[in-house]
């Protein structure tokens, strides 16, 4: 069958997929063309994509041999998901390969917000690194602080595995609290949101994207967090009312903030990047190499699966598939 893969991938990924189908491979780090993309998959029955490839309505009536699916990220906002589901489109991602490594990221946005480690590698890159000071570029320590994580899935848990290394106390907040016995061994005690809010030092975010937690972090929120705490989003853009967290930058409100993910990707919010007290990262979450070889295997063991007319490992809509 053909099979259009949009973005380039590992080698093993490719040659995997072509065991048993002809693959159409984009081979550009720009993500493809709008009308590009139309054209190519208008006779393709599979479909391998990224978090920057809309998968709306216009695409879907214009493919119409399409039979799978298979999303190269955990996160599927940018799929129609109800409309492949009326069309009987398994659509799958790929959960838990990406743990460790965005969790590793969300400790490194931790140390680098707290010890100014961009501010730093931009002054030594300027030439401006001319004499040492008592009291220039001081951060705060992160050893014995509070760290505050909102959503305690896998990733959150990961970093309040992580924390453990540097003694922090860790408060979460999460729609569902763990079992006592859990809070012990991961060592980590429940609050409500607001309280965790007014006693973290750093916040992270570790919660999907759903209407219930777009803007979860707004002009309230931030303003009940300590002027010297750091926010951290390692999860979606949207879950941060970014122009409220610049404003809240501005002020001073807030001692800093590490993003990996913005609210209009890759676009940024006016004055964001004139701040001296965020650092930002280009979505680098999962972005190690032996995390995107795995999410890439596991994409297309995902898109071989569909293609069968098997149930795909890790399918988002086949119950209500069916049902029809």
């Amino acid at each position: 069958m053909k099979v259009l893969v949009t973005a380039r991938m590992p080698v093993e990924v490719i040659s995997l997929i072509e065991g048993e189908h002809q693959v159409e491979s984009y081979q550009e780090d720009p993500p493809l063309e709008r009308q590009s993309f139309l054209r190519r998959v208008a006779d393709k029955e599979g479909l391998l994509c990224t978090i920057t490839d809309r998968i709306d309505a216009e695409l879907l009536d214009g493919a119409p041999a399409l039979k799978v699916i298979a999303n190269y990220g955990v996160g599927f906002e940018h799929i129609d998901l109800a409309g492949a589901t009326r069309r009987g489109i398994p659509v799958t991602n790929t959960p838990g390969v990406l743990t460790d490594a965005t969790a590793d990221l969300a400790f490194a946005l931790i140390l680098a917000t707290a010890r100014r480690i961009a501010a730093g590698d931009r002054r030594v890159r300027e030439g401006k690194f001319t004499y040492w000071g008592p009291l220039l570029f001081l951060g705060q320590e992160v050893s014995g602080k509070t760290l505050g994580l909102i959503g305690l899935g896998r990733i959150g848990q990961a970093v309040a595995q992580r924390a453990r290394g540097f003694g922090m106390r860790v408060l979460y907040h999460s729609r569902t609290r763990l079992a006592p016995a859990a809070e012990q061994e991961l060592q980590v005690a429940y609050a409500l949101r607001e309280t965790l809010l007014q006693e973290a030092d750093f916040v992270s975010l570790h919660v999907p994207l759903t209407p219930e937690t777009r803007h979860l972090i707004g002009r309230r929120e931030l303003e009940l967090m300590k002027p010297t705490a750091f926010l951290i989003n390692t999860a979606r853009g949207p879950v941060v009312d970014e122009a409220a967290l610049v404003e809240a930058l501005r002020r001073g409100q807030l001692g800093g903030a590490g993003l990996d993910v913005y609210e209009r990707e890759p676009e940024l919010s006016p004055g964001l990047t004139d701040l001296d007290n965020v650092v930002l990262l280009p979505h680098l979450g999962s972005a190690t190499i032996e995390t995107r070889t795995r999410m890439g295997l596991m994409a297309a063991e995902n898109l071989l699966a569909g293609l069968r007319g098997e149930r795909p490992p890790n399918c988002l809509n086949w119950a209500e598939i069916q049902e029809k």
